[in-house]
């Protein structure tokens, strides 16, 4: 059965590494591929900021097209990125990962020309992560709080660590 989510769509689209790389410019390199087989990720305009283990940063920038009837970034958007930062911080430190739930608060509305989202692992389990998220808004030199999300990020198939040498 195919993942449904569109996190988990992408999680899935790229062949997990024999090994687990605490690398960031080998994370990075395999998250570029993501975005690149994912359409809805190229769509959206995802970025990556930067990115190690247990910690991502993701930036979308803000188009007409994203934004609601009150001209703020629509909240699924704000879903979207936090979703997508909590399961790829998650896949860091454990593999391929599906998303299981999130919680998200909507704190300000998302105005600005760039949103960025910092997603980082609050503890790691063989079965399970949980992560955060916190999205912000930039616009001109104010950074805005505008979103914050727990997550449950479920192990679909755990990589083997690579050989401390």
């Amino acid at each position: 059965m195919q993942p449904t989510s569109p996190t988990s769509t992408v999680a899935a689209a790229v062949p997990a590494p024999a090994a687990l790389t605490t690398d960031p410019a080998e994370l990075r390199a395999i998250c570029e591929e993501v975005i690149t087989r994912s359409p809805f990720a190229r769509w959206m305009g995802t970025r990556i900021g930067d990115i190690r283990p247990g910690r991502v940063v993701l930036q979308l920038p803000v188009r007409d097209d994203l934004r609601q009837h009150h001209g703020q970034v629509h909240g699924a958007v704000l879903g979207y990125l936090a979703d997508t930062a909590a399961s790829w911080t998650a896949a860091t430190l454990v593999g391929d990962v599906v998303t299981s739930e999130y919680k998200i608060n909507l704190l300000a509305p998302a105005r600005g020309e760039l949103l960025e989202v910092i997603g980082e692992v609050v503890r790691a389990g063989r079965r399970q992560v949980v992560s955060r998220a916190d999205v912000y808004a930039l616009d001109g030199g104010r950074r805005e709080l505008v979103a914050t999300a727990l997550a449950t990020i479920a192990v679909v198939r755990p990589q083997a660590k690579e050989d401390a040498r």
